[in-house]
């Protein structure tokens, strides 16, 4: 068996430490051989940067590295560009500032390619390496990876009113792109990755030829496993933990394909985690494994502070996902280019778009951060106490006075500061989360055709639909569940349908008004 490249990003690695390679070359001979000025958004442990190593490799004719890929006898190899490639996630930025970071960064290729650069800026050093190694080596290969994290690494200060560092930043790296509007003579090829795109345009304003693929179905597998790439190139690994976990061959893909695969940017093609993918065949368990290496804090502040829980389904239009900048975030399109939320259907008349969770992995850990952000109660300590064993157990038993008094616990455990918001979103964020973290079935916000009823919570006997109001009343609630029809599409289910209408009362911390009525 080959090894797990589990976190290599350096395409040489490959045949060196004998890794197993997922051959995209197909997919990058189609890129290098049609177009010129490509960008790509993708989430982080996504492959962009062994994709931007890959690149670099071939621009610079290492044929020896290909050897038995898709590309070996299709690229023509006695050509060779000389490449400046930029990985700002291998900057450090933090102690010399982002354009003494640059600056190295010049210096450091300018010895590579063996030309001099007398100019003293960023901007014009960045234009005299580009000139002087096209006229010596011939047109330049630019690859710059992790394009935007010169930004994203101060996201979290802009939550809390400092927008300085990442508007600096912002303005550094906007000077620093605008060289590559005027090098077309001199470029043969450019690639820019990262995570985001909410800075995309006020950064390449100037380069208006730039080809975002990050959409694109043509190149909606270049990074992750497709289903049939995980079943061709890990075989050996699936059998083994297959072996291990004592369940067949089909039922590891069935639940691997749950846990890890989902992510799409076409709505058609999807793809595993490579990340989460490559670690579950190593520790053989069924675990977050991606989730874990890196949630951004700020993005659960953001949803906590602007009460906004209820992503699941999310319709959007993909111009949408462009148009948000340092001092309006957005938390749909951030969700969506970190990886949290992908794209599940896609009209490509209309560039309308559904997104939700990608896989069990993302869902549930998602369920429980947001539980540790929204109490003061440990998801831990949930289970400890026995909490949601009580309240799955009231919900299987149709105890429904049961069930309030376990959802009055919960609220027990908001922090003081969360009955300030007058806001009915704080609790039906939580119950919402509280449910599918319990592994109900449960559709938030679920849609019929006159409105959207709160949650759906269905078990094997019941169909429960719950309303929430906010020092109102329950009857209104119940009135709502009443005029918006909201159990018509349940009718047929054979199961009983029952009606909760919910009010809670800030100033008494609880449920007050809890109205039931069947369907």
């Amino acid at each position: 068996m080959k090894n797990l490249p589990i976190g290599i990003q350096t395409f040489s690695d490959f045949p060196d430490f004998n890794f197993v390679y997922v051959d995209k070359t197909e997919l990058i001979h189609k890129m290098t051989t049609t177009g010129k000025y490509y960008f790509l958004s993708r989430p982080r442990r996504f492959g962009k940067s062994l994709l931007v190593s890959t690149l670099k490799a071939l621009f610079e004719g290492r044929k020896e590295l290909f050897n038995g890929l898709w590309i070996e006898d299709k690229w023509d190899w006695s050509k060779k560009n000389p490449v400046i490639h930029f990985s700002f996630d291998a900057m450090s930025y933090d102690d010399q500032g982002l354009d003494g970071a640059i600056l190295h960064s010049l210096k450091y290729w300018a010895k590579q390619h063996g030309v001099r650069l007398s100019k003293t800026d960023y901007k014009t050093q960045f234009e005299e390496l580009i000139q002087k190694v096209s006229k010596k080596h011939g047109k330049v290969v630019i690859l710059i990876d992790e394009y935007d994290k010169p930004i994203m690494d101060y996201l979290e200060f802009e939550t809390i009113g400092v927008n300085t560092q990442a508007k600096i930043n912002q303005g550094i790296m906007k000077k620093f792109y605008s060289v590559l509007k005027n090098t077309g003579d001199d470029v043969r090829f450019l690639f820019i990755t990262g995570i985001s795109k909410f800075s995309k345009v006020s950064l390449f304003s100037d380069l208006n030829n730039l080809d975002d693929i990050t959409l694109d179905p043509n190149y909606a597998a270049i990074t992750g496993y497709t289903h049939e790439e995980l079943v061709f190139y890990f075989s050996d690994f699936i059998d083994a933990t297959a072996q291990r976990l004592e369940i067949s061959r089909e039922e590891l893909l069935e639940l691997m394909k749950v846990w890890y695969n989902g992510y799409s940017w076409d709505g058609q093609t999807k793809v595993y985690n490579p990340f989460g993918t490559l670690k579950f065949l190593k520790q053989k368990q069924f675990m977050s494994h991606w989730f874990v290496t890196g949630m951004p804090s700020f993005l659960m502040r953001l949803m906590k502070n602007r009460v906004q829980f209820d992503v699941e389904n999310t319709r959007i239009n993909s111009r949408e996902l462009d148009k948000y900048d340092i001092d309006n975030l957005d938390i749909v399109p951030l969700l969506f280019q970190t990886g949290y939320l992908t794209v599940k259907s896609l009209d490509p008349m209309s560039s309308n778009m559904v997104l939700d969770y990608p896989n069990k992995e993302v869902r549930e850990s998602m369920y429980e951060y947001m539980i540790d952000g929204i109490t003061e109660v440990k998801q831990s300590d949930l289970y400890a106490s026995n909490v949601l064993k009580t309240l799955l157990k009231a919900f299987a038993e149709a105890d429904l006075d049961g069930v309030k008094t376990t959802i009055n616990s919960l609220l027990a455990g908001l922090p003081s500061e969360a009955y300030d918001k007058k806001s009915e979103g704080l609790y039906h964020g939580l119950l919402h989360f509280i449910f599918n973290l319990l592994g109900i079935y449960i559709k938030s916000e679920v849609h019929s055709s006159k409105g959207r009823a709160d949650s759906i919570v269905e078990t094997a006997t019941h169909v429960h639909i719950f309303e929430f109001k906010f020092n109102r009343s329950a009857e209104e609630a119940m009135q709502q569940i009443k005029d918006k029809k909201y159990a018509d599409a349940y009718q047929d289910s054979g199961k009983e349908i029952v009606g909760i209408g919910v009010n809670f009362v800030s100033k008494d911390k609880e449920i007050k008004g809890w109205l039931v009525e069947n369907l």
